[in-house]
């Protein structure tokens, strides 16, 4: 429909709404209800796929909602070969980076009204992927899971009750030289494997109105980021074909023999 291709398409609800003449509480109503049906509809063909066959790629979006205070990881599993989205997971955690004085007492005074964010998240995040993950397999299954080298992820593989079926490989993210200068082989090697799912976050940067890094957009509310991501989500497996370039190109799901056409 209008409303789900220009929200995958980089529109803004008023944007969206002024284009399609609606009002825009009509886009925000119809963006929720959308993305819940993208969710229904990647379970129901997760359940047909079954296991993974793949290596997996697993990396974190770092984003925002309600404000530049609160700090999310969108986790996205991400296949290596096939790049269809396997899952997308949320990890709330502490802001990073540098903060004013002003800051830091604005941040501690809207705690005293919400939870401090847990300590983990994004380990316990990667654990309910995982669960989810060798749940569609059999007992029998291995999963090779590629990564970087957060800590957290390195918990997660460690402590999961299977993970004599993971095999975990994790790349450094090496230090970078100014634009244009040559990548270290270090770099190459970490951004070969991952290149998938770093693929993939620069989609969203580029499709998604409230991600963008050149404004102060972001979501109001977790709950609509994980909607408008598996919005996405269904968009980039069984819509987006891989290359723009090659018009015979499959998309992801077709890939996996999901799907005969986008």
């Amino acid at each position: 429909m209008p409303v789900a291709a220009g929200l995958v398409a980089g529109s803004a609800h008023r944007q969206l709404a002024r284009s399609l003449g609606c009002a825009p509480s009509t886009v925000t109503r119809l963006s929720p209800r959308l993305g819940r049906h993208a969710l229904l509809y990647m379970a129901r063909a997760l359940r047909r796929l079954g296991a993974v066959r793949e290596p997996l790629v697993y990396d974190d979006f770092e984003t925002f909602f309600g404000a530049q205070d609160f700090a999310v990881g969108l986790g996205t599993a991400v296949g290596a070969r096939s790049w269809f989205i396997y899952d997308v997971e949320h990890a709330l955690h502490h802001r990073t980076g540098l903060r004013t004085r002003a800051q830091k007492l604005r941040w501690e005074k809207r705690l005293r009204h919400m939870h401090r964010p847990p300590r983990g998240a994004h380990a316990r995040a990667l654990g309910r992927v995982l669960d989810r993950t060798l749940a569609r397999g059999r007992r029998s299954s291995l999963l090779s899971l590629l990564s970087d080298d957060h800590p957290g992820y390195r918990r997660a593989v460690a402590r999961h009750p299977l993970r004599h079926r993971i095999t975990h490989r994790a790349f450094a993210n090496p230090k970078r030289g100014g634009k244009g200068e040559p990548r270290s082989p270090a770099a190459v090697r970490r951004d070969r494997a991952l290149f998938p799912v770093d693929q993939l976050h620069a989609l969203i940067r580029h499709s998604q109105a409230h991600h963008r890094r050149e404004t102060i957009a972001f979501g109001r509310r977790l709950n609509a980021l994980l909607e408008r991501a598996f919005l996405l989500a269904v968009w980039r497996n069984f819509v987006k074909r891989r290359s723009e370039r090659r018009s015979r190109a499959p998309t992801p799901a077709m890939v996996l023999g999901l799907a005969k056409r986008p």
